[in-house]
């Protein structure tokens, strides 16, 4: 902020105009601008819109003072500098102030009265730019801190699913499947949430939980999760406690959404419909849509997509046997915005579609019990 006081005098005598110069020199480093006529003092404003404060006579040629008291205040640029109108006339006082003047000084002058006004003024004008000034800092400032908490924030965003997309894969490796698999119901359990309504902000939650749904496969011990041939009943009691083992995992992480909603899809994901599901036999809404989704996504993801130790199922046959789960396994009003956007689903496999497993057998019969043991529906 300039130190510099620059005052505007708009009076057509120059003998006023000389006294008010050498009244005003006092204040100290003071820039004295001249106008002899309301006009001339317009052009000055133009030039300086930073005058500090305008000493206005209203009896002047060419632009009188009312007319260029009301021009000041029209403008955008200089409409908030102090205007002391010089009258010898109190009837005038009045009009002035109501036209937008915020002081007078009255004929003849006292020149201390005139340097306390002006000084004041002056003070009150400076005190604002300050303060519009440090506004616009923090303002700044605001703004700087604002974009730095967002990319802290999209960090911890960006890691939490890191996080969760390595735990999915720790899961999938030891049951053999591949980062793809988790990518794909990923992205479907997203797309799917997005049709049923729910918030953009919720289905990318829900995209980042998804590849959670089996991170309790870690403790299930290898002689059942690698076993080759049918599991027994003992069994597969053991495989499915994989949904409590997930939910210990992801559990006392409230202030993590993306944990906290895992934890759910880990603990919910083999829920059924009709409450035959596992680990504690929910139905219908009571099942979080969560749950409901990623059951979907990965029924169709693991009908669809080859194994080391299947082949997928053709198209047809994979949609025969999830329609004939509708109200059964599935939320039927979520399979069929599933089935009603298939192709969007069927792109979505085909972008995060697996490199051939060479370890598949070409004639392994798909509809064998054993390879489809992992397939929630059976």
């Amino acid at each position: 902020m300039r130190d510099t006081l620059a005052i505007l005098a708009a009076d057509d005598i120059e003998m006023n105009l000389l006294m008010l110069r050498h009244m005003l020199d006092s204040l100290g480093d003071v820039e004295f601008l001249e106008a002899r006529n309301g006009r001339e003092a317009l052009d000055i404003l133009e030039k300086r819109p930073d005058v500090d404060v305008v000493l206005l006579d209203l009896e002047m040629p060419v632009m009188n003072g009312f007319e260029t008291l009301e021009r000041i205040r029209e403008c955008d640029a200089y409409r908030d500098i102090p205007i002391i109108v010089i009258t010898a006339d109190a009837s005038e006082v009045t009009r002035t102030l109501s036209m937008g003047a915020n002081d007078f000084v009255a004929k003849p002058y006292n020149p201390e009265e005139v340097k306390m006004r002006v000084l004041n003024h002056a003070r009150v004008k400076k005190l604002g730019e300050l303060t519009r000034d440090m506004n616009v800092l923090l303002e700044e400032e605001v703004v700087k801190k604002t974009a730095a908490l967002q990319k802290a924030l999209d960090f911890s965003r960006k890691a939490e699913f890191e996080i969760s997309l390595r735990l999915g894969r720790a899961a999938e490796f030891r049951d053999m499947e591949t980062g793809m698999h988790i990518r794909r119901i990923s992205e479907l359990a997203k797309t799917l949430a997005l049709l049923a309504g729910i918030s953009q902000e919720e289905s990318e939650i829900l995209r980042h939980a998804a590849p959670l749904h089996d991170v309790g496969k870690i403790g299930i011990p290898d002689r059942i999760l690698l076993k080759p041939e049918k599991l027994d009943d003992a069994e597969v009691q053991i495989m499915r406690t994989h949904t409590l083992i997930g939910a210990t995992i992801l559990s006392e992480a409230d202030e993590f959404p993306v944990i906290t909603a895992g934890r759910v899809v880990a603990l919910q994901h083999h829920e059924k419909w009709d409450g035959s599901g596992y680990p504690f036999g929910l139905c219908g809404t009571g099942i979080h849509i969560f749950g409901r989704i990623v059951m979907i996504a990965d029924i169709f993801d693991a009908l669809t997509s080859q194994r080391p130790y299947k082949k997928a199922f053709p198209l047809e046959k994979a949609l025969e046997i999830m329609k004939e789960g509708k109200g059964t396994f599935f939320d039927p009003g979520l399979l069929e915005l599933f089935l009603d956007n298939l192709d969007v689903f069927l792109g979505i496999m085909d972008e995060f579609k697996d490199e051939r497993w060479l370890g598949a057998s070409e004639t392994q019969d798909a509809l064998d019990p054993y390879y489809l043991r992992d397939i929630p529906v059976f």
